[in-house]
C-alpha cells in the first residue's frame, strides 16, 4: 500500500514538474487561433488584434483561422477536439460557451469542459427603436407595446444570436409582445432598422453608435445594471426591469484538459495586452471595456451566462 501511493505521489509530481517545464518553454512553435465565425466581424478583429500582440511578446506567429458555420459550433468543435498543449486556442463571443447547447440540443463538443482563458473584452447591449415610431424613452415604448399588441416587431442579428435572445429575455420581463425579423447579421439588421421597416433592435453599441449620435435611431435603454458614461441621461435597463442584463463580450478559451500552467501564463499575457494604451483606445473606439481577466473569472462569468440565458431559451421555447 504504501508503495503503490509512493509511486501515486511520484506520478503526480512529475506532471505537475512537466507541466511546469512546458509552461515555461511556451511557446517553441505557431500558435493557431480559431475564431469561430466569419472574417470581418468584432470577434475577428479583436481576435487579429491579440494575435499581433501575442506575437510580439513570444516572438512565435500567432495565426488567425476563421471557420464558420453553424452558429460558431464548427469552430468550436474544432477547437475542442484539438490536442491540449496551448497551440489551437479559441477567441469567441458569447454562444460558443454560453448559449449554443441550449439551443442546438445536440452539438459536437461540451462548452462547459473547454479551459477558460481570459475575458478580453465586453460591452453592454443598448435598445435602439426608430425615432419615427413616436415615443420618447423606455417606460413609454413599454406602455406603447403593450397598448398595442402584435404590431410591434424586432430585428435581430440572426436566430439564436445575443440580439435575439436579449429581445426575448426583454419580452419576458416586459410582459410585451413583439414579432422577430431576424438577418444574416447586424449589418442588414440595422439597416432595416435605419430605413423604419423593424420599430426596435437589441445591439451591441458599437455597431449603433454613429447611428444614435446622428439622430438616425434612438436609443432606449443600455441593457445593464448602471448607466453607459457616453449617454448618462439614457437609463440602465435594471433601473426599471431590475436584474436585467446583456452584454456582447469577447473570450480566449483552450481545449479541454490544457495544462493550468500554460493557462496561467495566456491569461496573465491577456491581462498585459488589455491594459496596453493602444489596445485600451482601440476598444475605446469600439465601445468596449478592456477585462483581461483570470481563468478562474472567466469559468464564474461564463457560469453565470450560461444559467441566464438557459432559462431565457427555455421559457420562449427557442430550438434551432
Amino acid at each position: 500500500m504504501i508503495k503503490k501511493y509512493a509511486l501515486r505521489f511520484f506520478f503526480v509530481t512529475a506532471c505537475l514538474m512537466l507541466g511546469a517545464a512546458w509552461a515555461q518553454d511556451y511557446p517553441v512553435k505557431p500558435i493557431k487561433m480559431i475564431v469561430p465565425y466569419p472574417s470581418g466581424g468584432t470577434t475577428d478583429a479583436l481576435a487579429r488584434l491579440v494575435s499581433v500582440k501575442l506575437a510580439a511578446k513570444w516572438g512565435q506567429p500567432v495565426v488567425v483561422e476563421n471557420r464558420a458555420g453553424a452558429n460558431g459550433n464548427i469552430g468550436a468543435e474544432a477547437v475542442w477536439r484539438s490536442a491540449p498543449d496551448g497551440y489551437t486556442l479559441m477567441f469567441t463571443s458569447p454562444g460558443t460557451l454560453t448559449t449554443n447547447k441550449s439551443l442546438y440540443g445536440s452539438i459536437g463538443y461540451e462548452p462547459e469542459t473547454f479551459t477558460p482563458v481570459s475575458l478580453f473584452a465586453a460591452s453592454s447591449n443598448v435598445l435602439v427603436m426608430r425615432p419615427s415610431l413616436g415615443v420618447a424613452n423606455l417606460s413609454q415604448f413599454i406602455t406603447y407595446a403593450k397598448s398595442h399588441p402584435d404590431e410591434i416587431n424586432y430585428a435581430s442579428q440572426g436566430a439564436g444570436s445575443t440580439s435575439h435572445l436579449t429581445a426575448e429575455y426583454f419580452k419576458t420581463a416586459a410582459g410585451l409582445n413583439a414579432a422577430h425579423v431576424p438577418f444574416k447579421g447586424s449589418a442588414p439588421a440595422i439597416m432595416e432598422l435605419l430605413s423604419g421597416r423593424v420599430d426596435i433592435m437589441f445591439v451591441e453599441l458599437s455597431s449603433v453608435l454613429r447611428y444614435i449620435r446622428a439622430g438616425n435611431v434612438r436609443i432606449l435603454a443600455v441593457c445593464s445594471d448602471k448607466r453607459n458614461q457616453l449617454f448618462p441621461e439614457i437609463p440602465a435597463m435594471a433601473e426599471v426591469l431590475p436584474g436585467f442584463s446583456s452584454s456582447t463580450w469577447f473570450a480566449m478559451a483552450a481545449p479541454p484538459k490544457t495544462p493550468s500552467a500554460i493557462v496561467t501564463k495566456l491569461s496573465a499575457a491577456m491581462v498585459d495586452i488589455s491594459k496596453q494604451p493602444d489596445v485600451m483606445k482601440k476598444l475605446e473606439e469600439l465601445s468596449l471595456d478592456a477585462v483581461g481577466s483570470s481563468s478562474a473569472e472567466l469559468s464564474q462569468f461564463t457560469k453565470q451566462e450560461t444559467d441566464r440565458w438557459d432559462r431565457v431559451i427555455k421559457i420562449a421555447g427557442i430550438k434551432m
